[in-house]
């Protein structure tokens, strides 16, 4: 029995209703593909087909191959040099063969196997003689007649012995394979004479260490501060004024409005519920798929349940963060939402919303997945309860149904009035702070928040409280931070971090760029790409670690720095604390308003403003988002000069100016990339605005 699906046409591509793999996770071909029509399967031969796709997996997953090939390298190398006893012999069919030896029977030897000489010589013995009575010249006279030809001289100081060789390349590759994978210890460092060194960990002393693996960056401040302090007081424009050039080059304009029907909707298929979970993005992207989801089953959403996540802690209801209200009237032409089940229906149920089926729809499941699967559910029953619902509907579904995400994110969600009006009068005090630049003012989004008990997280960003700690990296702390980030590892991820093989490499992490830069680090490269010390500061984050510490040369580097607790009263914070989510709305909507924002360490929070900043800003993220890699390095030089340090600060604001026009790829996510789902050319928007009725 199937329902009606007022976006299923466009839908039913797939011949499939299990749901794909994450996109986290692509896996290659599947091995049931391609199958056979008929015909009668032999056993053997499945069971061989079996055995070989199991061996051409574990070769070719992933980094299968990468440890194979030198185990096959030594293996032939070893065949070559005569290490091993195979015997090779010419079978009937092919030209080599490898014949294993049986204690009991051996058949088909191949030549020059078996020590025959005593019979060969007594056949020959006899020729010999005869030969050596005759008239022909003693070989010993004329056995060398190449010795003239060519003439050469020892020269073992420039040889290297090719057995060597062979046996070193595979040795040297294995070594560089198993550091690439971080399944070693190891530290590559530069030594003094050769290119590339290898210092083992350990405990007692580490010397010649990876340049950008050490935290020196408050060196490199103490010798570049009066030089930035010299260029602040020069004649230099503040690059607050100037930091996007790209702006008007390509002109996109939000038009996730331009196909509003006006026609009735159809009658409903019954109702959908689902439970949201998480920090406030994550609600965010589970509230936004089930509009979707809802729109494809034609279904009647119901206003999202928020489950009371036991890291997060927050009470609030949906309308406590969003406009409930709103939400129903920027849907109604799409798809219905009512605030709670009808009593009729809640009664079918004993009044007890749990004992709704709840569907447990895989990660990333396919518009054909909830056509197939669910929507049959969902007409029987009249109502069904997807819970959990994160990241349950593929990144990439048809057209109809992702302009229903954008509908929803773009569109229909607004803070609620007290979130409204609170962040309206915070942006309002930073742009009238920022009365020198015009009103423009920086946002940061700064991860470096302290570790803390889990009786504490119902604080601002509670899973950023301990982003020190889980990114293992090392400061100038000493044995004391270390001690204490060891303890807080272990109170947050009990065991995580001590499971056997688990190698703890901090220095590995800060020159792959996983460390969250500190609040110094930060200024520093602002101040290198030229924000002066006029220019004010917007700093979202919870509790800073040792914030007395690590904020004072931010402070001393942009006076006019402000949080959400200088930015706005004691008493208009108060209905917000211990609410993670309302207090995130706060700096979200700070953040979306400024002319630069910094994201400094990823995750939903600045994935989505993004986002929502390309979708506000005619599809220019106005976003830095710095390449921690070169930074390690130009942290790790405290001989640097400053043209050497304002250099590439300069060129990765330019490169990100450059990066702020970026089209959704297909295993991208349109909360990140509203171009081309949400967002039109201005073009083809005035083309369609004939036909486009906008919402109030």
């Amino acid at each position: 029995m199937h329902g009606y699906s007022r976006l299923g046409s466009s839908a039913r591509t797939s011949s499939s209703s299990s749901p794909p793999s994450s996109p986290r996770f692509r896996h290659g071909r599947n091995k049931l593909s391609g199958g056979c029509a008929g015909g009668r399967s032999s056993k053997q031969s499945s069971a061989v087909e079996r055995v070989v796709y199991v061996f051409v997996s574990a070769v070719f997953r992933r980094r299968g191959v990468l440890l194979f090939a030198p185990v096959l390298y030594i293996s032939l190398m070893l065949l070559y040099m005569g290490s091993v006893g195979f015997d090779v012999v010419n079978l009937k069919h092919s030209v080599v063969g490898v014949v294993v030896h049986s204690s009991k029977h051996r058949t088909a030897m191949a030549p020059g196997s078996v020590y025959r000489s005593p019979q060969v010589f007594e056949k020959l013995w006899p020729l010999m003689e005869a030969e050596s009575n005759g008239s022909r010249v003693n070989a010993l006279m004329t056995a060398w007649n190449s010795t003239g030809r060519q003439g050469w001289k020892p020269c073992v100081d420039k040889s290297i012995s090719t057995t060597g060789v062979l046996l070193f390349a595979p040795v040297l590759y294995i070594s560089l394979m198993l550091l690439y994978m971080g399944s070693v210890g190891f530290d590559v460092v530069n030594l003094k004479h050769s290119v590339v060194g290898v210092v083992v960990h350990s405990s007692k002393h580490r010397t010649a260490m990876a340049p950008g693996s050490v935290y020196r960056s408050p060196q490199v401040f103490e010798k570049l501060w009066p030089l930035m302090e010299a260029e602040s007081n020069g004649s230099r424009v503040n690059a607050l004024m100037t930091a996007w050039n790209s702006t008007g080059r390509q002109g996109w304009k939000p038009c996730v409005d331009k196909s509003i029907s006006t026609t009735e909707l159809p009658k409903s298929n019954g109702f959908l519920i689902i439970e949201a979970n998480g920090g406030l993005n994550q609600q965010r992207l589970s509230i936004c798929d089930a509009v979707a989801v809802a729109g494809l089953l034609n279904a009647t959403l119901v206003i999202p349940i928020f489950h009371l996540n036991s890291v997060w802690r927050d009470s609030s209801k949906f309308g406590d963060i969003f406009d409930e209200d709103f939400f129903i009237y920027a849907l109604k032409n799409h798809v219905n939402v009512v605030r709670e089940l009808p009593e009729d229906i809640l009664q079918q149920f004993d009044n007890n919303i749990s004992k709704i089926v709840n569907l447990r729809v895989k990660g990333w499941s396919s518009p054909t997945y909830y056509l197939q699967k669910v929507l049959p559910k969902l007409v029987q029953m009249g109502a069904v309860r997807i819970a959990p619902f994160s990241n349950r509907l593929a990144l990439e579904v048809p057209s109809n149904v992702q302009w229903l995400r954008c509908l929803a994110n773009y569109e229909a969600l607004r803070f609620s009035g007290s979130i409204s009006r609170l962040a309206e009068n915070m942006v309002d005090r930073m742009v009238k702070n920022s009365s020198q630049s015009g009103g423009k003012y920086v946002s940061v989004h700064l991860r470096f928040e302290e570790p803390c008990p889990r009786s504490f997280l119902s604080a601002n960003f509670p899973l950023s409280k301990d982003m020190v700690a889980f990114s293992c990296c090392e400061y100038d702390g000493g044995e004391e931070e270390k001690r204490e980030m060891d303890i807080a590892r272990e109170r947050s991820w009990r065991g995580k971090f001590r499971r056997r093989g688990r190698v703890i490499r901090p220095g590995a992490n800060r020159v792959d760029g996983k460390c969250p830069l500190t609040p110094l680090e930060v200024g520093m490269m602002l101040r290198g790409m030229g924000f002066n010390n006029n220019t004010s500061v917007y700093v979202a984050a919870g509790k800073i670690y040792k914030a007395e510490k690590y904020m004072a040369p931010l402070k001393q580097m942009f006076p006019r720095l402000e949080t959400k607790d200088t930015l706005a009263t004691p008493e208009e914070l108060a209905p917000f604390k211990g609410h993670s989510s309302r207090l995130a709305a706060l700096d979200y909507t700070v953040c979306l308003h400024s002319e630069v924002f910094v994201t400094t360490q990823g995750g939903n929070f600045p994935h989505f403003l993004m986002g929502h900043r390309r979708y506000f800003y005619g599809g220019h993220a106005k976003t830095i988002k710095p390449d921690k890699r070169k930074l390690a390095l130009l942290f790790d030089r405290p001989d640097i000069r400053w043209e050497d340090f304002s250099r590439p600060m300069q060129d990765m604001l330019r490169h990100s100016d450059h990066k702020g026009f970026e089209l959704k790829k297909p295993s991208g996510s349109l909360y990140t990339f509203p171009m081309p789902d949400c967002m039109c050319k201005l073009a083809e928007a005035r083309s369609e605005s004939s036909n486009t009725t906008r919402l109030a």
